[in-house]
């Protein structure tokens, strides 16, 4: 039986001192034996007896307000190990968007990080939560209190708890709407991380570093490092400081975005670090333009893979390091805009939308689906939603691609962002790939916006780099170049930033708003 929280107390025993969290936002070092002794007091803890436990009961919910750190891991674990479920909440969130998802989740605990004491405070009075503990600076020291008063003996229960029991819920990053529940069980983070093993081709003495949230999926990416006995790295991503923790630590892996890899290059002086130890780098949360791999491969002294996954799905299809590297040398090159064929543990099929498959001839458009263990169980309390999502299992997507002979998959878009402009289907990826072709794009967002003529039109949004310029023409004459005459761009606005889901997806429907409306465009 898979019971995720266990996996500190595998590595407590072979290497007791060996680092097991390196918090870098606290300085602070746990070792696999103080990991799994305060793991096993949380789970006590929890699931204790009152007055000194909180008395919850196996498949009860425990949601978490923090950004990442120590406490927000063993709160995984501990979890795990008692047979509890956790609920991350993105701290980006206001209260009230944090309300519904906590009413959603029913939580009987919540442990809040001192820095969001008072974000904690107001959602209080929005939620009727049993259970409240905070830590670190602005807390009140109950979390360190409840561990305090409870025993270290292994949980009762972590025995019987696994494989198909629910271990969190990670709420969507609503790209396409409102935020959803999907809830993973032990058993489909095990699936997950087995993917991941075997496309990133983790070895033991690899150090890896979490440059996302532990709100996301990419928690499940670092938890699997863990499971092989690998120390994690923890921080709040920020360019200039990621490359000196690569260089302190001896990062050897960490999973980037597009925009992720673009600031870490713009460091001055990003030569002068030494990150030699880098083993390997997967992108992904998003098409990544091809002259961006290429740089990428160019600056970086370790291979590359892209992932494409979902928060329902975890990581699906992988583009490997023989596929990165023969493309860069004229092997292929189209297949540095695919994102891969699918992982180890699942099988990804193209279709139509009665289910059957379309030619692999590289250029009939259909939807992805995707049958794998590693799939999540469903959305929690949206039987609707699960029942048209999961399919004689199969996971509807909702992202649509062609692919090729050789099955490798090309995302076109979403099938929310296809715009249709005078009868043709553009798909806004292929337009993005081409206006990233200019030197002076750090990333772009295309969508449609209405137009009288031609029912929609096309509309890029441009990030330029720093210290660079570009014009309008520039942008259009740069994307005319690559694409078909209808296909380009109409109009460019150039902004500061682009809207971003917590899992660097790019918030379209916040682009489209002002022009469609809250509720957006018909589809």
């Amino acid at each position: 039986m898979v019971n995720i929280g266990r996996i500190p107390e595998k590595w407590a025993a072979l290497t007791p001192r060996g680092d097991a969290v390196v918090d870098t936002t606290t300085e602070r070092r746990t070792s696999w034996a103080e990991l799994d002794e305060r793991v096993r007091r949380l789970a006590n803890g929890l699931r204790g007896p009152r007055p000194d436990g909180l008395a919850l009961q196996r498949g009860d919910r425990v949601a978490v307000l923090a950004k990442n750190s120590t406490e927000f891991q063993e709160i995984y674990y501990a979890a795990g190990r008692a047979g509890l479920v956790v609920q991350p909440l993105n701290w980006r969130l206001g209260a009230g968007e944090l309300a519904r998802i906590v009413t959603d989740g029913g939580p009987r605990a919540i442990v809040v990080a001192g820095e969001w004491a008072e974000v904690g405070r107001e959602l209080g009075g929005l939620v009727d939560v049993e259970h409240w503990l905070s830590y670190g600076p602005g807390g009140d020291g109950s979390y360190e209190d409840l561990l305090a008063a409870s025993s270290d003996d292994e949980p009762t229960d972590s025995a019987s708890v696994g494989d198909d029991d629910p271990f969190f819920i990670l709420y969507t990053g609503g790209t396409t709407g409102a935020s959803k529940g999907a809830l993973h069980t032990h058993r489909s983070a095990s699936f997950g991380m087995l993917n991941q093993t075997v496309a990133e081709r983790i070895v033991p003495t690899d150090v890896y570093m979490l440059t996302g949230q532990m709100y996301h999926i990419p928690v499940v990416l670092s938890m699997n490092y863990m499971r092989h006995g690998c120390p994690l790295v923890l921080m709040n991503f920020e360019a200039k400081r990621s490359l000196e923790i690569i260089e302190a630590e001896r990062v050897s892996a960490f999973l980037g975005i597009t925009t992720m890899l673009n600031w870490m290059m713009a460091v001055p002086g990003f030569s002068g670090y030494d990150i030699a130890s880098l083993r390997n780098i997967q992108y992904g949360g998003g098409p990544m333009p091809s002259a961006v791999v290429k740089n990428a491969l160019q600056a970086f002294p370790c291979t590359l893979i892209q992932g494409y996954g979902q928060t329902e799905g975890t990581t699906m299809c992988f583009l490997s390091q023989e596929d990165h590297h023969a493309a860069v040398n004229g092997v292929h090159p189209e297949r540095l805009q695919s994102c891969g064929r699918e992982g180890f543990v699942t099988s990804v099929r193209i279709v139509d939308v009665d289910g059957n498959p379309v030619p692999t001839d590289g250029s009939t458009v259909g939807q992805i689906v995707v049958r794998s263990e590693a799939n999540m169980a469903g959305y929690w309390n949206r039987p609707d939603l699960t029942a048209d999502t999961l399919r004689d299992g199969w996971m509807w997507t909702g992202d649509l691609a062609t692919w090729d002979a050789d099955r490798y998959v090309f995302i076109v878009d979403r099938a929310k962002d296809m715009i249709i402009s005078g009868g043709e289907n553009i798909y806004s990826v292929q337009v993005e790939e081409a206006v990233n072709h200019h030197p002076s794009v750090l990333e772009c967002a295309v969508i449609g916006v209405p137009d009288e003529e031609w029912g929609e039109s096309v509309k890029a949004f441009v990030v330029l780099k720093p210290d660079t310029t570009a014009t309008e023409a520039d942008i259009v004459e740069t994307a005319r170049a690559h694409l078909a005459s209808y296909q380009k761009p109409r109009s460019v606005e150039f902004v500061d930033a682009l809207p971003k889901a917590p899992t660097g997806k790019i918030l379209k429907r916040d682009l489209r708003a002002p022009y469609w409306g809250e509720h957006g465009r018909a589809v």
